[in-house]
Order: C-alpha cells, then structure tokens, then sequence
C-alpha cells in the first residue's frame, strides 16, 4: 500500500512538471523560422526532387514511414546526419528546433497533420494532456486490455511495469513493447504526451 502511494505521488509530481512547461515561454525561440522558411531556404535542394534518396516532398508513400517513427526521432536523425543527408541538412547554422519545423512541414506536406512546435519548449511539453492522449488512442486496447494491455486504471498490472522507473515505461512505449506499436500507431504524440497519457492510466485524474 505503501509502495502504490509512494508511485503516485511521484507519478502526480510528473504531471505537475509537464503541465507547468506548456506556461514556459523561450524569447529566443520568437526569432527562429518557420518550417516552410527553411524548407524553402536549405531543405529544398534534395527534399524537392528526391535527390540521393531523400524523401520527395509531396510523396505520401516516402513519407510514411518516417512520420512512423515520430518528430524526436526524425529531429536526431537530422541534427546528427542519415545515410547521405549531411548533419543538419548541411547548414550549420540551422538550430536544432528549426530542424524540427522544417521536418514537420514536409511531413504535413506529404499527408500528416502535425502540429509546427511553437517554442523550445513545444518539443518537450506535451500538446494534449493524458487523459485527452489516452481519450482519442490509448483506450483501444487499453480500456480492454486487448493483448495483454494493462487496463486503465489497474494498479496491479500497470505497478510492475513501473517498479523500475516511469521512464523506461515511457521508453517502451515509444518504441513498441509486445503487442503495441511503436507510440501506439500515432506518430505525432511527443514523448511527453506518452508519459502522460502512461501517468493517467496508472491513476485516472485529469492532468
């Protein structure tokens, strides 16, 4: 018993932590472009036609499966360079969150419907809280428990998942774990929006 109060309260004092970064706003962020600027600017060169492999924009199919693995991923893959994609696009003097809206301009232009982050701290706070995350995907096998999926709100399935830490849980998830796919089969979930919905599962209150 113990042990369960000692969770939630750590898991609560993460809630309280992602919903007060949505308050935080960077100054230097209101000066970096906008995905389209810098598309249109640096990405353009091989990103237009499909130069040396790279994904044309406008081609769903290129697209897809890189939108699969999500905006953290497709973003560390750029900053550090992917097969013959340069590290940041070949321009140095790109920020690593102006990598972030280039990439989720050319995603939306090939099919996906992401949200352009709009600050530094857009990357790491989650857009939509848990129990909103949990609302529109997770139930699907969550409410169930559709293979093997620990139930929304059964302590006693979801604790010995967590006994190690919420961020491993939260590593899982992004990356698919058993019967679930990789962040739940909705590419455009931050991994904070992952923690939280995982948060409200454990403990079913709005966050």
């Amino acid at each position: 018993m113990e042990n369960g109060k000692l969770i939630i309260k750590h898991l609560i004092g993460w809630v309280l932590i992602s919903g007060f970064s949505l308050f935080m706003v960077s100054t230097e962020a209101a000066s970096q472009r906008e995905g389209k600027a810098i598309f249109n600017t640096t990405c353009f060169k091989c990103h237009l036609t499909g130069e040396t492999g790279a994904p044309k924009v406008g081609n769903k199919e290129d697209w897809q499966k890189r939108a699969s693995k999500g905006l953290t991923s497709l973003t560390q893959n750029a900053i550090q360079g992917i097969r013959l994609m340069p590290a940041h696009g070949g321009n140095d003097s790109l920020s690593d969150f102006e990598i972030s809206r280039a990439i989720t301009f050319m995603v939306n232009q090939s099919g996906g419907h992401w949200i352009e982050p709009l600050n530094l701290q857009t990357l790491a706070a989650p857009l939509r809280t848990g129990k909103q995350v949990v609302q529109e995907q997770c139930y699907k096998c969550h409410q169930t428990g559709k293979n093997g999926a620990p139930r929304i709100g059964d302590n006693l399935a979801w604790i010995p998942r967590l006994k190690n830490g919420i961020d491993l849980t939260v590593n899982s998830a992004i990356h698919g774990h058993g019967g679930m796919p990789p962040r739940g089969e909705r590419a455009d979930l931050t991994d904070v929006e992952i923690r939280a919905a995982i948060i409200y599962m454990y403990h079913p209150v709005d966050n």
